[in-house]
């Protein structure tokens, strides 16, 4: 399973998984680690934790990185003019 992820995925779950220690803000320590904008981190991230390799490599991450983004989702389209759900 861990043959599927690659060293930047693997990167990318680590900062993820870290980021409550790390001080200063994200964007300066995504560019400065791996060497990319924040925007094509959270590009990477989005499609990363649909994985089921990155689920079997870190699962509780994942879970909960995935419950994070179906809040925020929800949330979003409640917002939205005559959404009803």
């Amino acid at each position: 399973m861990l043959g599927d992820l690659t060293e930047r995925d693997r990167a990318i779950l680590a900062l993820e998984a870290a980021w409550p220690r790390h001080g200063g803000m994200k964007e300066e320590v995504i560019r400065s680690t791996l060497g990319m904008s924040a925007a094509r981190y959270y590009q990477l991230l989005g499609r990363l934790i649909d994985s089921e390799a990155a689920l079997a490599f870190d699962p509780v991450l994942v879970r909960r990185l995935r419950r994070l983004r179906d809040t925020r989702g929800t949330r979003r389209a409640a917002r939205m003019p005559g959404f009803v759900g």
